[in-house]
């Protein structure tokens, strides 16, 4: 198994946004975090011979991420057709053999088809952070606990009480978390700083 640094070094050609969208809390993962994550997936054996659903996969970090350590597949999901394009373009230059799926859907428009066989969901939801998007990671939650045997996503700080709530009442267990960093550069007109870091919450939930 490469290493997690070895990971994220692979991952830090995959492009970001051009012209990210503040309502849909558009940031680019950043490479070593998607390391970690698919990393841990990994080592927990959700990952190799798994179908990988990225949900939200933006410009395809953590999708590509998980393609890179064997999955029998992988499926992007994505509202906005934009990054779906980076995305492919990202496919290229990181040059995985594995079969990855790009499609444009809503993530939160449960239900989904569930994959044919074991299904991880990896994702960087919205943290609900804009006023018209409280509750996004909610939805996105919704959807995971519908089609996933497994998943892994990214939540904001002090999340903890809602994360392990709402996995009880879906029938879900978490079974690991880990506080990280999250670098957040400037690309917004409400941002007041270049780049802020803030703590960010990463969650394996057992759906099974």
């Amino acid at each position: 198994m490469p290493t997690k640094s070895a990971l994220a070094q692979q991952l830090a050609v995959v492009a970001g946004f051009d012209n990210p969208r503040a309502s849909l809390e558009q940031y680019r993962t950043p490479p070593d975090l998607a390391a970690h994550l698919v990393h841990t997936a990994d080592l927990q054996g959700d990952v190799q011979g798994q179908t990988v659903v990225d949900l939200g996969c933006g410009t395809g970090m953590l999708a590509l991420g998980a393609a890179l350590r064997s999955p029998a597949r992988v499926v992007g999901l994505d509202i906005d057709p934009a990054p779906l394009s980076t995305a492919r373009e990202n496919e290229q230059k990181v040059g995985s053999t594995t079969p990855v799926s790009w499609v444009r859907a809503d993530a939160t428009t449960a239900p989904l088809s569930p994959p044919v066989g074991e299904t991880t969901v990896v994702m960087n939801p919205p943290f609900g952070a804009q006023s018209d998007n409280e509750h996004a990671d909610r939805r996105f939650l919704e959807t995971a606990a519908s089609i996933a045997d497994v998943s892994y996503s990214i939540h904001n700080e002090g999340s903890q009480s809602f994360i392990e709530s709402f996995a009880a009442d879906n029938g879900g267990e978490v079974t690991h978390a880990f506080e990280t960093e999250f670098d957040l550069p400037r690309q917004f007109e409400f941002h007041e700083s270049d780049r802020q870091a803030i703590t960010a919450e990463v969650y394996r939930i057992d759906w099974t």
